[in-house]
């Protein structure tokens, strides 16, 4: 093999190592060589995508496969290209700079769970006459700004139930729940007040739970899982007592922002607030709250994004880079139907185990 390796690499510009719109990705493509070698093209491509695909049985024998995918860019560059394949690379070690704007609009959130993920990635694909391409790829971490535009995301939100205990004990208990809004920073604490008046038998204890809610969508068919965060509670309210309580439960900065411009995957959140009565159906509130994105790290702040996509020669040492092992020598590419997937590596990576619900 003449080709020894093509790997791709890309600079950190934070401490996190995350990217938004409208940032620019400077990196390289480099290709080893044992000998001359004759090249038909090098080309650099980057890619966001966001695909699902799960499975449902129905008896005993009937098996459906539902999946879905989106694409929300596709850039390609040829770094080298000769139609006749004589772009000439000497013996050693060639590193060709690219640099890469990503797209200041709407875009999803890096995510993954078993059953489904958005990838953003960098590619190099490396061609030869008569021979297998050569290919390396490295995902980066994409995070996108805080859409401020979403109805209610600064304003109070309020609800309120009462229940009415009939077989196990009686009178009526109430709560009403305010918070200050909808939409919190990673890290940052949300405040939610009860007032909760019991004039039943029974005393009640007020709970907090907030708790995730990925849903996923293809072919007409949803698949929900849910699972909780954190669980906060306070003292009783006896029988007949009315009592206001003041609870702060911090958002936790590694919470993933929430995801809600993707028509095939949401990742959203909930805060329920409800009363735990012993033999007796709880009755509870819930409020969507949205976690929006915090780029406070002072070492978030970012270059300014070049006035369009171009290949410039530049080093710099000091900067961390990243990168991944070069993809093995592929066959000639042909469209496959999508696999099954449960295992693929993508960021950020949610450590709750899934609950899965069902739904049309």
């Amino acid at each position: 093999m003449t080709i020894k390796n093509v790997s791709i690499e890309y600079d950190a510009i934070n401490s996190k190592n995350i990217f938004t719109n409208g940032d620019t990705i400077n990196g390289r493509i480099i290709v080893e060589v044992s000998k001359q070698t004759e090249i038909k093209s090098l080309i650099f491509i980057a890619q966001g995508a966001a695909r699902v695909c799960w499975s449902e049985h129905y008896g005993q024998y009937q098996h459906y496969v539902y999946w879905s995918k989106e694409k929300y860019y596709d850039v390609k560059h040829h770094i080298l290209r000769k139609a006749d394949g004589t772009e000439v690379l000497g013996k050693g070690r060639h590193v060709f700079p690219f640099s890469f704007d990503i797209p200041d609009r709407k875009l999803p959130s890096s995510f993954k769970s078993c059953i489904g993920k958005v990838v953003h990635k960098l590619k190099a694909e490396l061609k030869q006459s008569g021979k297998f391409t050569e290919k390396a790829k490295v995902h980066f971490t994409f995070v996108s700004k805080a859409d401020m535009d979403i109805p209610g995301l600064m304003e109070p939100q309020y609800a309120c139930k009462d229940k009415t205990l009939q077989v196990f004990g009686s009178g009526t208990v109430a709560m009403d729940v305010r918070t200050k809004r909808m939409g919190y920073e990673q890290g940052e604490a949300l405040q939610v007040t009860a007032e909760i008046e019991n004039q039943s038998s029974r005393s009640v204890k007020p709970k907090f739970i907030l708790y995730e809610k990925k849903s996923y969508f293809a072919q007409g068919r949803r698949k929900v899982c849910t699972h909780e965060i954190l669980k906060e509670k306070i003292e009783a309210v006896a029988s007949g007592g009315n009592e206001t309580v003041t609870k702060v439960i911090t958002i936790p900065r590694e919470l993933p922002p929430s995801i809600l411009n993707c028509s095939i995957i949401k990742l959203e959140y909930r805060l329920k607030i409800y009363l735990d009565i012993k033999c007796a159906k709880n009755p509870e509130i819930k409020l969507p709250i949205v976690v929006l994105p915090s780029f406070e790290d002072p070492d978030m702040k970012k270059p300014p994004a070049s006035a369009s996509f171009g290949f410039e020669a530049f080093e710099n040492p000091n900067q961390p880079t990243w990168s991944i092992t070069p993809q093995q020598q592929a066959a000639p590419q042909h469209m496959d139907p999508p696999p099954p997937y449960g295992a693929h590596a993508m960021y950020p990576s949610s450590t709750y185990p899934d609950k899965y619900e069902s739904a049309m």
